[in-house]
């Protein structure tokens, strides 16, 4: 087919070809969706699954979403959404540098936590021993964007966003160099927005981080930003894999695990935990016992042969930090009432 016989979405399908890196994920050679669609006529199909996580409900509720500090006193901590939005702004610089396809990566990176729990890590760990089948949420994000949203429909995205979704974790191998680049981004990006947020909350000082690895990495969120993303870029060009160079990614690991023995266990950041998590096993008793209280895409879930159990985790899971407390409340708490 000629150029001028060609519509926007195939005349920029054939752009990629031109501009992007062999190793780059192509949006035509995409293994596609578990649903046939047919083709939009602008936009390829990493664009259009970007585009639709933007808009889904799951989305908007990572406003509401505790990133590390849970309803820390202050405008300026992070949330899970903008985490996601620093994940993603990360990913794209290095996808673009490397000529690989910043669609799929932005998809990928705007998706990757959809599945989070309300209350942070907390959350996630008390649904993990409640529901018999277990609880992660990059496991949870798949299920969202393939069943949950939509009133039961799923978004229908192609494989290799919901791949990069499952595994942006530490211990996972994506399938894709875009979904390499978001799983570093994401590590990335809470490592140094943590260390800021801490900063801000008086639980941690730039001079309290090993020289060993600032040394290394920075002496600043901006300097340690620029090194990481540097690092990554120059030590991935022309390769078919993300990497970062060796003393770098010790430094890296290292401070991060730092992070893991000091900040994440502090008891001033962390003391609001047992109450959090209180309120997740209080909610999924409740929910076991009065399933037909929860909203009906949930109850048509076990209709649909999902155990009861499943489909609390599901309801939770949906649910923001404001909505799980105030259920809470309104489910324990006596309100007052008047007799006319």
């Amino acid at each position: 087919m000629e150029e001028k016989e060609m519509n926007i979405r195939q005349k920029l399908e054939l752009r990629e070809h031109d501009i992007l890196s062999p190793f780059a994920s192509f949006s035509d050679e995409s293994k596609g969706r578990d649903r046939y669609e047919k083709p939009c006529d602008l936009r390829p199909v990493y664009q259009r699954d970007r585009d639709r996580i933007l808009h889904c409900k799951a989305f908007r509720r990572l406003k509401q979403k505790t990133q590390v500090f849970l309803a820390p006193q202050g405008d300026h901590y992070r949330t899970r959404l903008i985490h996601t939005l620093e994940v993603s702004q990360n990913a794209r610089t290095i996808a673009k540098a490397l000529r690989l396809n910043e669609e799929l990566t932005e998809a990928i990176a705007l998706g990757h936590d959809l599945g989070h729990t309300p209350y942070g890590h907390c959350g996630e760990r008390a649904l993990n021993t409640l529901c018999p089948e277990g609880f992660s949420h990059n496991e949870q994000g798949v299920r969202l964007v393939e069943i949950l949203e939509n009133g039961g429909k799923g978004m229908n995205l192609t494989f290799e966003v919901r791949d990069g979704i499952r595994n942006h974790q530490t211990n996972s191998n994506p399938s894709t160099l875009e979904g390499k680049i978001v799983r570093f981004s994401d590590k990335i990006a809470y490592i140094n927005s943590d260390i800021d947020d801490a900063i801000r909350a008086h639980l941690l000082a730039e001079g309290e981080l090993p020289v060993k690895y600032t040394d290394i990495l920075g002496h600043s969120t901006r300097e340690r930003l620029n090194c990481l993303i540097h690092d990554i870029i120059l030590n991935s060009e022309d390769k078919n894999d993300i990497c970062m160079s060796e003393e770098v990614h010790e430094a890296f690991m290292g401070l991060r695990a730092f992070l893991f023995e000091t900040l994440y266990t502090n008891p001033l950041a962390k003391n609001e935990e047992k109450k959090a998590t209180h309120v997740i096993i209080e909610l999924f008793e409740y929910y076991l016992k009065n399933i037909d209280e929860m909203p009906e895409e949930f109850v048509k879930l076990i209709d649909n042969g999902t155990t009861k159990e499943r489909a609390v985790c599901d309801y939770i899971a949906c649910m923001s930090d404001r909505f799980a407390t105030n259920t809470f409340k309104n489910l324990t708490i006596p309100k007052t009432w008047n007799v006319l």
